[in-house]
């Protein structure tokens, strides 16, 4: 309604006016202090020309049955999202939604943290619906629209991995390269391949696959003057590469995180978006130590998660991907109470969470001990089993 209002340049008065309100009530309504009833949502959105398929409603001459519950939860996510902060403008322009677009991208990617993907899916799903529809209506420029479409499907594959739908991540993650190309944008090209081939690597456990888009990235990368973050980014995946799959390569791991070290100090300057934050020392610490585990060196991984310690810690999903590394490293080594200990911890988010990504990995951590039980192994055997039961 907001949005509608600028484009339109009305005046609050005006927009309550529209919709048979006051002005009083249109601007609680854009301030969130007062909610819509669905029947309200239809009224408004048929007066103002919004398609109710935008809003995942549905046909509002159907029938007067009781409303479906999902409909219900994916309204609730859609009208969240209707009171984030957006871009100020009088008019419409194709950089206005482009920013407007984006900002709803970034604060979807902010509740990741907090929610389920399950959770946030439907509601990402239709913000990249409207973006690809205002690209494919923005005319001769729309460039700026692109790259936020491209935005929008990066993170819609990104919960799809958490949620092991590998094959909407893999389509999501083609469009967000695709929209990136129609954007003109190499820098933002080289990340979402590159995010691919992160993909490939781990969740789909196709290093081969994996390298081939690194290439890729490469060449999108070798087009512009994105400075060393995003070639050390690159380089690190390069070795997870080679130190996964049936017949992992340590020596071309090795290399790659040697070009990976060299790049980081050469950084001079702020990561360029969208690379937010550095690529530093300690990011390739933890690199390092991953790829240490997928190498069988326990000890070697246990070090050099320690001198990734200094940097930022992920979000709670991310968190215990890593922990399940650590763990891994531990029992590599035999500290199998503190591994399972740990990995005890990671299973719990994943649980709490219902990532699948994350629960997948707790069953390859156990897979691959073959030591002896002890209490600590039992319970964490317990906890993994009452799980899938």
């Amino acid at each position: 309604m907001e949005e509608i209002r600028n484009a339109r340049g009305w005046s609050q008065a005006d927009l309550g006016e529209a919709v048979g309100y006051t002005q009083s009530w249109a601007s609680k309504v854009i301030r969130g202090e007062t909610s819509l009833t669905l029947d309200q949502v239809r009224a408004i959105a048929r007066v103002l020309d919004i398609p109710t398929h935008l809003l995942r409603l549905g046909d509002p001459d159907e029938s007067k049955e009781e409303e479906d519950p999902t409909n219900r939860r994916q309204f609730g996510t859609m009208a969240m999202l209707g009171l984030l902060p957006l871009p100020r403008t009088n008019k419409v322009s194709n950089t206005a939604t482009a920013e407007t677009l984006t900002t709803i991208t970034g604060q979807q990617r902010r509740l990741d943290a907090t929610f389920r993907s399950s959770d946030l899916i439907d509601g990402v799903r239709a913000h990249l619906d409207m973006a690809i529809r205002a690209h494919q209506n923005a005319g001769a420029h729309a460039m700026p629209i692109a790259a936020a479409v491209s935005e929008a499907a990066g993170f819609a594959a990104w919960l799809s991995m958490d949620m092991m739908d590998l094959g909407s991540a893999r389509t999501y993650y083609r469009r967000a390269i695709a929209a990136a190309q129609a954007a003109d944008n190499d820098l933002l090209a080289a990340y979402m391949t590159g995010s691919l081939a992160t993909f490939e690597i781990d969740a789909a456990s196709d290093p081969l696959l994996g390298l081939a888009m690194l290439k890729q990235a490469r060449t999108y990368l070798d087009r512009t003057s994105g400075g060393s973050t995003p070639a050390a980014w690159l380089e690190a995946l390069e070795a997870l590469a080679h130190s996964s799959g049936p017949r992992p390569d340590e020596k071309a791991a090795t290399r790659a995180l040697l070009r990976s070290e060299a790049a980081i100090k050469t950084a001079d300057s702020p990561p360029p978006w969208p690379w937010v934050f550095p690529f530093d020392d300690a990011k390739l610490a933890r690199t390092r130590a991953s790829v240490a585990v997928r190498l069988g060196q326990g000890e070697q991984a246990v070090r050099a998660f320690a001198e990734s310690l200094p940097t930022k810690q992920p979000a709670p999903k991310q968190a215990a991907l890593t922990t399940l590394e650590v763990a891994t490293a531990q029992a590599q080594r035999g500290d199998v109470e503190q591994a399972f200990g740990l990995a005890m911890g990671a299973l719990d988010i994943g649980i709490s969470y219902n990532s699948e990504r994350v629960l997948q990995k707790a069953r390859q951590f156990r897979y691959s001990y073959s030591g002896p039980s002890g209490s600590a192994v039992a319970r964490f055997d317990d906890r993994l089993r009452s799980t899938f039961v």
